[in-house]
């Protein structure tokens, strides 16, 4: 079998001031993301086109099989740990024996130090609003009900700005293929880490394992996704401790009220200077004229920028 060892022990704790901006993100020219594929237009026209692959990706924790995912395949043992940790399968002090990745198989297995056993826990599946059928499990807002967010974190007007520009300009399989949706952690005005899959809940998970990997602390950031802020994104960003999370797309009225209820700021239909804020308006801070503004560029428009409705 082909096994790679990806993760092993504990890693070092990485400072973000040190990340460059975009220090990760997909690569839109890697040939295992996507496929050429021939067909006709709209007048009949042979085309041919680049489309995003998918694949399973069967989740191990120790010896006990835990879900098979949709997902597009980079960054495997981020999204096993990241999805883990969101479906408090994994505590944040948890010792990481490894994470093996079989790529003929396309298993990924998470060993720990601590013994686990989650068979109740894999009887209570809820299927979520998420695209690509994301599935919670039944105690998920035990954990969601006992986080404190921080009240000192604070979303400069100009920041969002800054952040829809730089976010949309950036090479990504969106752009490349579209059919995905991308994630990205945020520190002030500045992209760290930036995940697609076609799955929201996957890119979501893959930020969350990186990092519970390096350390990195969510006090002082702030999360974007181009997919709506749906109940599942509001208890995702909440449980990774994340005060503020941005969105392109809408919003749904249980994630207002899930996001007012945990004192997240919850920020959507942003696109260029506009916005609307909905939950933790007090973070915000107007530090520009949005009338000496331009409005977004048509030719950065992603999908969710163009409706609401995308999932």
């Amino acid at each position: 079998m082909a096994v790679k060892q990806l993760r092993k022990g504990k890693a070092k704790a990485v400072d973000p001031a040190l990340l460059g901006e975009f220090a990760l993100r997909p690569d839109p020219a890697d040939p295992r993301l996507t496929e050429r594929i021939a067909g006709v237009d709209q007048d009949g026209t042979a085309i041919e086109t680049a489309v995003v692959v998918e694949r399973p990706l069967t989740l191990f924790l120790n010896g006990q099989e835990i879900v098979t995912m949709m997902t597009i395949g980079d960054y495997p043992d981020y999204l096993a740990l990241g999805y883990l940790l969101n479906q408090n399968m994994l505590r944040p002090d948890d010792v990481i024996e490894g994470v093996d990745f079989d790529e003929e198989l396309d298993v990924v297995v998470v060993r720990t130090e601590r013994e686990t056993n989650y068979e109740e826990k894999l009887k209570k599946k809820v299927r979520t609003s998420g695209c690509a059928q994301g599935t919670v499990f039944g105690d998920l807002m035990e954990k969601f009900e006992t986080v404190a967010l921080p009240q000192d974190a604070m979303l400069k007007t100009s920041w969002l700005v800054s952040l829809s520009k730089k976010i949309n300009a950036v090479p990504s399989l969106y752009l490349e293929a579209g059919a995905i949706h991308g994630c990205v952690l945020c520190q002030g005005d500045r992209p760290l880490l930036y995940m697609e899959d076609v799955g929201r809940h996957n890119a979501v998970d893959k930020i969350a394992g990186y990092m519970l990997r390096h350390g990195i602390a969510p006090d002082d950031k702030i999360f974007y996704t181009t997919g709506r802020l749906t109940s599942e994104m509001v208890i995702k960003t909440v449980q990774m401790g994340i005060p503020i999370l941005v969105s392109r797309s809408g919003f749904t009225a249980w994630g207002v009220e899930l996001a007012r209820q945990a004192g997240l700021t919850l920020v959507g239909r942003a696109k260029g200077k506009r916005f609307v804020a909905l939950a933790g308006q007090d973070r915000l801070v107007f530090d520009h004229d949005p009338d000496g503004l331009e409005d977004e560029d048509p030719r950065h428009q992603r999908k969710s920028g163009r409706s609401d409705d995308a999932a």
